[in-house]
């Protein structure tokens, strides 16, 4: 067994420290987005129970994403105007992931053809890893899942700012080649004009257990929240 090490152990210390915080952030954003006074983007009430959602949460009033510049599985630019005029589907992760990314890239991929029967949508993988996604990496997965979907990267520095403001964390675990990603298993909803609208969360039926959401439960969540969208 690979020695428990004290750089690996602080950075474990640091995804949890990190996760706490975002939490407690996820509280005072609650109250602070009411007192928005750039967008007045008001879908609902807190109480998710009067549109019905089983994995979702939808935020009072739609937060407009602060403006990112990435580049796309095809050398292309994707800022915030790729945004404009359809939904969109934000999910972080890697290629190299083992398990949450292909299997959300499956479900999402099965998904996909009722997602687009009630409104334009597209869906974007925000790889969090671009020492090792490549352009040529990202395309090739893509094209395995689906070749519609979007898959954007770019250095850490413009990828924090865009986790943050879509509610999303990671951190890079191990050393050497073979690290890993913690990364949030949450999807973020956007609307046709940029603003975060909804959160949606897979959840684990046990302690260990991969967290999961039914496409049954993703697709009626999503076609709910577009249709009650003010």
């Amino acid at each position: 067994m690979e020695p428990f090490n004290m750089a690996k152990k602080l950075r474990i210390i640091a995804v949890a420290l990190l996760g706490l915080v975002l939490l407690g952030l996820g509280g005072v954003t609650a109250v602070q987005v009411q007192k928005n006074k750039q967008s007045n983007t008001i879908i609902t009430s807190m109480q998710n129970t009067e549109l019905e959602l089983t994995t979702s949460f939808v935020f009072p009033i739609a937060k407009p994403l602060a403006p990112f510049s990435l580049t796309d599985q095809h050398g292309n630019s994707f800022t915030n105007t790729q945004l404009n005029n359809k939904w969109s589907l934000f999910f972080i992760g890697y290629t190299s992931c083992p398990d949450v990314c292909p299997t959300t890239m499956g479900k999402l991929t099965a998904a996909y053809p009722k997602l687009l029967e009630n409104a334009e949508l597209q869906v974007v993988f925000l790889s969090v890893d671009p020492q090792r996604d490549t352009q040529a990496k990202l395309l090739s997965y893509m094209d395995f899942f689906n070749p519609e979907f979007v898959a954007i990267t770019g250095e850490h520095a413009q990828l924090f700012p865009l986790t943050r403001d879509l509610g999303f964390v990671y951190a890079m675990i191990g050393d050497g080649e073979d690290y890993q990603v913690d990364h949030s298993a949450s999807m973020a909803l956007i609307s046709p004009d940029g603003s975060k609208v909804a959160i949606i969360k897979p959840k684990s039926s046990s302690p260990g257990k991969l967290p999961q959401i039914s496409n049954k439960n993703l697709i009626a969540d999503i076609q709910t929240i577009i249709a009650n969208y003010k």
